[in-house]
């Protein structure tokens, strides 16, 4: 079960806005933490420690493939970043680097900001606590959990051997 209060954005979100390309340069997770969501909200790197997640409309994550994007995200705090949709490629690498990506139709109507939200992944369930409303989203296969649970692919690779 997670657990947060969101923070709450438009429809495509790119990912020169979750990550600008003048941060290309940071590697180190502390470094890239500090500019995420930099492009949109400068306050965000110290806002999601608070919030715990993200609530986005359509197309999140489009633009280039960079995985500095769902980085920058998982190594400010955040604890799962909820949309409508997702661009492919940003979903896929979020699950490699072990961020919980949800997509649930209807989150960014039904939630407003510094709402808190309960997720059940395994049961695919968000309830809007501050609404009391359930929405239902798909339900990740086994093998994506466990590799999210792992904390990416590298790690969840590392365990098999």
């Amino acid at each position: 079960m997670i657990e947060g209060k969101v923070l709450k954005y438009g429809d495509n979100i790119n990912t020169d806005l979750i990550y600008p390309s003048k941060y290309m340069v940071y590697t180190k997770p502390e470094e890239i933490a500090q500019y995420a969501m930099v492009g949109l909200d400068k306050d965000f790197p110290l806002k999601i420690k608070d919030y715990g997640l993200v609530v986005a409309g359509r197309n999140f994550g489009c633009g280039s493939s960079r995985e500095h994007a769902p980085q920058s995200l998982k190594y400010a705090g955040c604890k799962c970043v909820l949309a409508e949709s997702f661009a492919r490629i940003f979903f896929r690498n979020a699950i490699n680097i072990g961020l919980l990506v949800i997509q649930c139709k209807g989150i960014h109507e039904k939630t407003d900001e510094n709402d808190k939200l309960q997720i059940n992944v395994e049961k695919g369930l968000v309830k809007n606590l501050t609404k009391n409303l359930t929405l239902k989203f798909n339900p990740f296969p086994e093998f994506l959990l466990k590799i999210i649970k792992s904390g990416g692919l590298i790690e969840y690779l590392n365990m098999k051997t």
